[in-house]
């Protein structure tokens, strides 16, 4: 397996890095169809802790992706209601991207998935995201689209 990235579970502290992902234009490009930027004051910071990393009832999981000296984006999944299933996530910060990170995170989320029991995973894309490639190429169909989003599915 490629060890140039190593799962990292954030401290509190940390989120500082998560804050600037989702205030980062480039980095949230591909969220144009919901928004773009997210915004995340460190007032949000310990109730999304709380929930995410403290308090995960086993249905969600969040971890960094960390080259050799940075945080380089963040992978992860949780359970959602609606779909009866896992929604992964990844997002690579704009400045890491195009060294392969996308996929090997991509790999890596869905192995760490499939040892904590999933059988399936999906992910909701906008209809417009380059990234639909990048997951097809990792083993994930199209379950079904509407005029906004595809929803692609992949058996672990």
């Amino acid at each position: 397996m490629d060890n140039r990235l190593t799962v990292y579970r954030p401290e509190y502290e940390d989120l500082w890095f998560r804050k600037a992902m989702l205030e980062d234009e480039k980095t949230m490009s591909y969220n144009h169809a919901w928004g773009g930027t997210i915004d995340f004051p460190e007032d949000d910071w310990q109730s999304w802790y709380d929930h995410w990393i403290i308090k995960n009832e086993d249905k969600r999981y969040y971890r960094y992706l960390k080259d050799d000296e940075n945080f380089v984006g963040e992978i992860a999944y949780h359970y959602d209601e609606e779909l009866k299933g896992y929604i992964a996530d990844i997002i690579i910060h704009d400045k890491y991207r195009g060294k392969g990170y996308g996929e090997l995170g991509l790999k890596i989320l869905c192995e760490i998935a499939k040892k904590n029991g999933i059988r399936v995973l999906y992910d909701d894309i906008a209809i417009d995201n380059k990234a639909i490639s990048l997951f097809k190429r990792n083993g994930f169909k199209e379950e079904y689209r509407t005029e906004e989003k595809i929803i692609l599915k992949k058996e672990l």
